[in-house]
């Protein structure tokens, strides 16, 4: 062979070469499945005839999209897990209800027109209407008693109550305490769902709660908030006030209604919105449990709530008065007595200034109240105080109030 010869066949030999790496790679690059090994064949076996060279083995790999691998079922760390309520409204929405109370008022018509010319003015005229109301109750035991506000059921002559699962019953009121503004309910009824019952002395402002109730009719309705203060006094809402000041929303049908902690357990009892003629939003108070707990285990008892009871009409005095009066300092102010009661009987009169009930301060009057009403009736209870500038000390014996002092 001679150079000439020799020197061509290298030509042909590089240009065919070169072909084939570029016809391979085209190959690869349009038909990528013609690398997939059969699933007979051997593993390592290359999907390209080896003149194609390692080169186009390598590159081909290089483009494969990599094969799928198993998903683990991996369970949501606690950073990304959504937080919900939900276990906590399943345990207690069921056992709260609906209350509906219907009463029948007497309101008296004005006279107008020609008729009142016949009629005069000595001859109103009267007519009938049934009026309805709407609130919330918490089923606490499975023999029925129902715990609601006293303002939901207060003159009613008939009551039903509707529980979320649809069922309906008429109920008794088993007792009633306006001074606390609770009432007992009681309805027959098996398999009943029992909000379980928390405690109120350990709860701390910021803690979450939710409020379960059926306002404007929506039942089973939850609102969330938070705790915003306890041993809220003075508010007027009733005699003895200990409340529980929430931010979670309260309407118009949530009174009766459960006040719950995160846990489903109830804490206390929605009673009222403050200040919405206003404009303010979100001050809602509940009477606590630990306080409903002892007032329906009176009623259950006795029917009642057996307080302390001395016949004194009690009013504050403020710091600015005290001065006025040439007092120390504020206080207590007996303002009016019942007539025969143990206070006017021991020989209190108005205007004696209380300064202590059984040793301790009498800071305001609803204070002082509900220190004596703590006596059980027979029970003594001591008293200090001012009249003008002497000091006095009595001690007397309470009773239980009259139904009508």
């Amino acid at each position: 062979m001679t150079g000439m010869q020799f020197k061509r066949g290298a030509i042909f030999l590089t240009v065919s070469v070169a072909v084939g790496l570029a016809a391979a790679l085209l190959a690869v690059r349009f038909w990528p499945q013609l690398l997939v090994r059969d699933a007979a064949g051997p593993a390592n076996t290359p999907a390209v005839s080896a003149s194609a060279g390692t080169a186009a083995v390598e590159v081909a790999a290089s483009i494969q999209p990599p094969a799928p691998q198993p998903v683990a079922d991996v369970a949501p760390t606690p950073a990304t897990a959504i937080f919900s309520y939900a276990p906590a409204v399943r345990a207690s929405a069921p056992a709260v209800v609906n209350i509906y109370a219907q009463r029948t008022i007497t309101e008296r018509l004005p006279n107008v027109g020609l008729e009142s010319l016949l009629r005069g003015p000595m001859q109103p005229r009267y007519r009938e209407r049934v009026q309805r109301g709407l609130g919330s109750g918490v089923i606490v035991d499975a023999e029925g008693h129902i715990v609601t506000n006293h303002h939901v059921i207060a003159g009613a002559d008939e009551i039903n109550v509707q529980l979320g699962d649809g069922r309906s019953a008429a109920a008794t009121v088993v007792g009633r305490d306006q001074d606390t503004d609770l009432a007992v309910l009681s309805i027959k009824m098996k398999q009943l769902p029992v909000m379980k019952l928390g405690r109120s002395d350990q709860i701390q402002v910021g803690d979450v709660v939710l409020a379960i109730g059926s306002p404007l009719g929506l039942t089973q309705t939850v609102t969330h908030g938070i705790i915003s203060a306890t041993g809220r006094a003075q508010l007027g809402v009733a005699t003895y006030e200990n409340f529980i000041q929430t931010d979670a929303a309260i309407n118009i049908g949530n009174s009766g209604g459960a006040l719950v902690n995160g846990r489903g357990e109830l804490i206390g009892i929605n009673t009222a919105v403050l200040g919405k003629n206003l404009g303010a939003e979100g001050i809602g108070v509940a009477i606590p449990v630990d306080l409903v707990r002892g007032v329906m285990r009176e009623i259950l008892d006795h029917g009642r709530v057996i307080r302390g009871w001395i016949g004194i009409v009690p009013e504050d005095i403020n710091e600015v008065q005290a001065r006025e009066l040439g007092l120390p300092h504020g206080g207590v102010v007996v303002s009016n007595l019942y007539v025969g009661s143990p206070a006017l009987l021991a020989g209190l009169v108005r205007g004696d200034i209380l300064e202590t009930v059984d040793g301790r301060p009498a800071r305001n009057a609803q204070d002082t109240l509900a220190q004596i009403a703590r006596r059980k009736p027979g029970q003594a209870v001591r008293l200090t105080g001012l009249r003008g500038k002497q000091q006095f000390k009595l001690e007397l014996k309470v009773i239980e109030p009259p139904t009508t002092p």
